[in-house]
């Protein structure tokens, strides 16, 4: 299981696992101090582990990967860069399906 959110969805994260599962946290965009539960934790021997993005090759293996077509991002909506607040906006409200773009003028 990965988690990118953090604290609103930390709780669903740790009972989706099986016993022995993973959860590997990337993420805090809606706090970086969920509830611990870490009786679900030690009574399921299950396993939290921290990442960052990886490493610059595994940057551009994704970026060659998005750049041949092979993989496509799911893109909910782009707006324009002076429309920046708007985006964020739509972010707080958790309306996206996908990512948001901010589109600069060029």
């Amino acid at each position: 299981m990965i988690d990118t959110v953090g604290e609103a969805t930390w709780s669903h994260s740790l009972k989706a696992l099986v016993p022995g599962g993973t959860l590997v946290t990337m993420g805090a965009t809606s706090g970086s101090e969920p509830p611990a539960d870490l009786k679900r934790i030690f009574y399921r021997q299950l396993r939290v582990i921290g990442s960052t993005m990886g490493t610059r090759e595994d940057f551009e293996a994704v970026y060659d990967l998005v750049a041949s077509g092979k993989v496509k991002p799911v893109v909910d909506e782009v707006f324009p860069l002076a429309e920046a607040a708007a985006a964020h906006e739509r972010l707080e409200r958790g309306e996206q399906l996908g990512k948001i773009v901010l589109r600069i003028p060029g």
